[in-house]
């Protein structure tokens, strides 16, 4: 139980390791087209969040077309 335990401690902090934004989670020119290029490849398209901060590359979402 303890190694369960553990174990899933442990991918819960890699999960949070990987929410890094770059350049501080500023929605830069270039974070944008990024953002926008890896949305258009899986087929959706880049949209600000309702109430969300346009400054802030997390505030945008990767919705469906």
């Amino acid at each position: 139980m303890k190694i369960l335990l553990a174990l899933s401690a442990t991918l819960l902090c890699a999960a949070c390791a990987s929410g890094v934004t770059p350049n501080g989670g500023v929605a830069s020119y270039d974070a944008l087209k990024t953002a926008r290029a890896e949305c258009l490849a899986k087929g959706g398209d880049l949209k600000l969040a309702k109430e969300g901060d346009p400054q802030s590359i997390t505030a945008y979402v990767c919705k469906r077309k």
